[in-house]
């Protein structure tokens, strides 16, 4: 397992002994200057391969280094490098003779599927889709085989690649909407991982019949995670009205028995169901979201904006958006282009104005349509959310300030140049790149296009900044520097800063602190218009 301090995603390696009490082993020592992104067991011995920006001894690179790890010995050797920071992690054949693993060194916006034996020899590429795309891999089966994920210029399509070369696609449909795939352990079965109207649809593909068998229930999400030896799954269930839980299915998705929950016996909790509601955005774009209305009256709309932005937002028990909802607000959670979930056509539509452009109209069409309903007031208009969705609230607060009143930025930015320049992460470097079609240097006017600092002005509504101070994702200097700014202005505005959080807010006493001022900066946002 991975493990970092304060949340700041310098990840430690550790072995979980379960059978000694659930101890914690260090496999890997303590980091601040690089980062580890994934490791697995060889199958025959106790020596690792894991996948970090750095080399043997430590010291941070430029690009990945996929290295053999002894813990007994401590002794490193390398497999292979990139030139640039693959996030990916590797992993082993059953044989325990090839590593898998995954490049993008052309571009930030590509990545193709490699493989390197053990000993560090014959490392190749085993499929490209071209510099612009990106394609995963996974091992299938006993003899070398490899299920490959890949883009096309319209959609994804999905098919094993036999270790003779061999390429053969089971799905290749663009009205299919595919985002995950992997081997269930069965022979000539795989779990493929599929959305329709904002919804997960699981299913099990029978390779050499083509059949395909439904997985779980309509009534939740089910997001099948292993398959147990014997034909039943575990399984993450997901839905707004109750917490997450971690369950046991039979071979078809049907709960056997509740291994985890969220929930405690002693402390019941009502929550709010999730709404599918569907609009137009300002190019007639259909766009989808989810909506939470209080029991009584609402006390006002908030927009909560997901990260990402290759993200997706679920039917699931959000907490945000669950306490906001259980003192009186109304909560839209839009999937606003860019989204994941829908197909990579509107994945990719986000590209096409940059950020601050067309996704943004997709949050003000969602509340335009709300208001028409009666659902919204005019007046009580506010928008949240956290990294992109931070993002979003600078953009509602600063270029939306005729509609939105109130909006709180939690680890956002609002300066894309200054963002750029001050992210330590060099695979969230090469994301923003990829996202906003290079850096600030090869395409200036993008950037300029989506920053708000110039537009401090335009704020007439209340703001709260929120951040980590931990946050090596988007700096926490983002929001010092805004804060400076705006106190020279002489803008009113709230700070409330984490010492012990990084890019997001997660522990239980921080979050109930975030929670119990989001819902009094609301109230009182409300209250002044």
């Amino acid at each position: 397992m991975r493990q970092s301090i304060a949340s700041d995603e310098h990840e430690r390696l550790f072995l979980l002994n379960t059978s000694g009490g659930s101890s914690l082993e260090p496999l890997t020592p303590a980091q601040k200057d690089h980062y580890i992104f994934g490791a697995c067991f060889h199958p025959q011995s106790d020596e690792i391969v894991l996948n970090a920006n750095c080399d043997t001894s430590g010291r941070a690179v430029p690009g990945s280094m996929f290295q053999v790890f002894g813990p007994a010995t401590d002794a490193r050797r390398v497999l292979t490098c990139t030139a640039r920071v693959n996030k990916d992690a590797p992993s082993i054949g059953l044989g325990g003779q090839s590593v898998l693993y995954h490049r993008n060194d052309e571009n930030p916006r590509g990545r193709c599927v490699c493989v390197v034996e053990w000993d560090g020899s014959y490392d190749r590429c085993v499929f490209d889709p071209g510099h612009q795309r990106k394609a995963s891999g996974k091992w299938f089966g006993s003899e070398g085989d490899i299920l490959i994920l890949t883009e096309t210029d319209s959609h994804d399509r999905l098919g094993p690649l036999s270790s003779d070369g061999k390429l053969r696609w089971l799905i290749d449909d663009p009205d299919r909407n595919i985002e995950d795939a992997f081997p269930t352990g069965e022979p000539d079965k795989i779990m493929v991982i599929a959305y329709r109207n904002g919804r997960i649809h699981p299913f099990i593909l029978n390779v050499a019949r083509g059949e395909e068998t439904k997985f779980g229930s309509s009534n939740y999400s089910t997001d099948p995670l292993e398959r147990l030896e014997g034909g039943d799954w575990i399984v993450q269930i997901n839905s707004a009205l109750s917490s997450e839980k971690l369950v046991r299915t039979d071979a078809t998705g049907q709960i056997l028995s509740v291994l985890s929950s969220c929930d405690r016996p002693e402390h019941r909790r009502n929550y709010t169901p999730a709404q599918s509601v569907n609009w137009a955005s300002s190019d007639g774009e259909p766009v989808q979201g989810w909506l939470y209305q209080p029991e009584d009256a609402s006390r006002g709309l908030i927009v909560w904006v997901h990260g990402g932005p290759t993200a997706m937002s679920r039917d699931r028990a959000h907490p945000v958006i669950q306490y906001l909802t259980s003192t009186g607000f109304t909560v839209l959670d839009p999937n606003f282009r860019g989204s994941t979930g829908f197909g990579m056509r509107f994945r990719n539509l986000i590209r096409e104005t940059g950020w601050g452009g067309r996704e943004q109209e997709d949050v003000c069409c969602a509340i335009e349509m709300l208001i028409d309903k009666g659902i919204a007031h005019p007046d009580k208009i506010g928008v949240a959310g956290h990294s992109f969705g931070g993002y979003s609230a600078w953009f509602a607060i600063t270029r939306m300030s005729d509609l939105v009143q109130s909006a709180c930025s939690i680890c956002g930015m609002s300066d894309l140049f200054f963002d750029y320049e001050n992210i330590s992460m060099p695979h969230i470097r090469d994301h923003n790149a990829e996202m906003l079609g290079g850096t600030p240097d090869e395409v200036p006017s993008v950037y300029a296009q989506g920053s708000l600092r110039t537009e401090y002005t335009n704020i007439r509504g209340n703001l709260m900044i929120v951040h980590g101070l931990c946050d090596n994702n988007v700096s926490p200097e983002n929001s010092w520097r805004a804060n400076r700014d705006l106190a020279r202005l002489g803008i009113e505005h709230e700070l409330l800063m984490f010492a012990d959080e990084g890019h997001g807010i997660h522990k239980q006493s921080n979050l109930a602190r975030l929670l119990a001022n989001l819902g009094r900066f609301f109230s009182e946002s409300f209250r002044d218009s």
